[in-house]
């Protein structure tokens, strides 16, 4: 592999792990909305929308992970 591809990958790597977080924080403050706390009440489940954010974030920051730790 190229030296110049290397460390695009890196920061391609770094820029997923950034974005994973944003997911997951964001997901985080949409679970304590009024409307998804009423929801999760009424249910016993978090919305969809905030599991997908989740569930996003979660794989966006290990291949993140996974590009920023390769040689």
């Amino acid at each position: 592999m190229a030296k110049g591809s290397a460390s695009t990958s890196k920061i391609l790597g770094l820029a997923l792990i950034v974005i994973g977080l944003g997911l997951a924080i964001w997901g985080y403050q949409l679970s304590q909305s009024v409307g998804s706390q009423i929801t999760e009440a009424l249910t016993g489940a978090e919305r969809d929308r905030v599991m997908l954010f989740y569930i996003g974030g979660a794989a966006s920051f290990v291949v993140g992970l996974y590009l920023a730790m390769k040689r």
